[in-house]
């Protein structure tokens, strides 16, 4: 089965300044879903409207950051600020019924400045538990399913506390919910572990949505970088993943210029590479 890719609204299509915008260009552009990190000034009924009007779905939105002024990035593992958690999983949940969006990405959050990760490592994870297991209790009675991200500590967030796969195999273990996910961005991924294809085997199970981009430059999958994303793609296909497949990277210039790699990917498959696509969950 062919992969179904989601447009990050947050990264692609940067030269518009308006998530409902960017839809909308996704849409022209052949995309079938979208996705973003917390909607930060947009009223759900504008991205809501924009996804009716071209038969999008919203596939993937992140819970709030928090206080951005004290550095914040998530709060889920984040020791004293579970009641702050509690209260955006509540205004994340209530956007994403509002577009129809059935996935949360939980932000894990950073270790708190001026501690050592290994001298929290311990309370940060039972923080973490406890506030998934509440999350996950507030998604079922929505039908909905939260997604955990590893974000790579070596580039992009030096004191983000989930930042491999296997750690975050292993919370999920811990809280034991269904309705809790991996949320795999091979960006990330690459850069902690590589060994990317036996990530993937191992860790299909487990897999709720995946987020490309190449590495190191977190650009188009077919930019110059470490990532062979057409085998890649192959054995996601082989693997028989029917999950989103979210393009988080940042454009070198034109979006649309820069989608040749996606064009050609339909093309190889008997796909039509233009015009709006509409989605199915």
């Amino acid at each position: 089965m062919a992969l179904r890719f989601s447009a990050n609204l947050s990264w692609l299509f940067p030269e518009l300044p308006a998530l409902p915008a960017r839809l909308d260009a996704a849409a022209r552009a052949g995309f079938e879903a979208v996705e973003a990190a917390w909607p930060e000034g947009c009223p759900a009924p504008a991205l809501h409207a924009a996804a009716e009007r071209t038969g999008l779905r919203v596939v993937l939105l992140n819970t709030p950051p928090g206080d951005r002024e004290r550095g914040e990035m998530g709060l889920g593992a984040v020791p004293g600020r579970q009641d702050a958690f509690r209260q955006g999983l509540a205004a994340a949940v209530q956007y994403a019924r509002a577009v129809g969006c059935p996935r949360i990405h939980l932000m894990a959050g950073r270790v708190p400045q001026g501690a050592e990760r290994e001298a929290v490592a311990g309370e940060m994870e039972a923080t973490f538990i406890e506030n998934l297991r509440h999350a996950a209790d507030v998604l079922a009675q929505e039908d909905m399913v939260g997604l955990v991200e590893p974000i790579n500590s070596r580039i992009t967030d030096p004191r983000y506390f989930l930042n491999t796969p296997h750690q975050a195999a292993a919370i999920l273990e811990k809280v034991g919910r269904p309705n809790l996910r991996l949320q795999l961005d091979l960006f990330h991924c690459q850069i902690m572990d590589g060994n990317l294809s036996r990530n993937l085997e191992t860790y299909l199970p487990l897999i709720g949505h995946i987020q490309i981009a190449q590495v190191p430059g977190r650009q188009e999958p077919d930019s110059p970088g470490e990532l062979n994303f057409p085998y890649i793609f192959k054995l996601l296909e082989s693997l028989g993943y029917t999950g989103y497949v979210g393009c988080e990277y940042a454009p070198k210039g034109d979006t649309v210029e820069g989608l040749g790699w996606l064009r050609s990917y339909w093309e190889s498959r008997g796909m039509k590479p233009d015009g709006p696509r509409k989605a199915t969950e």
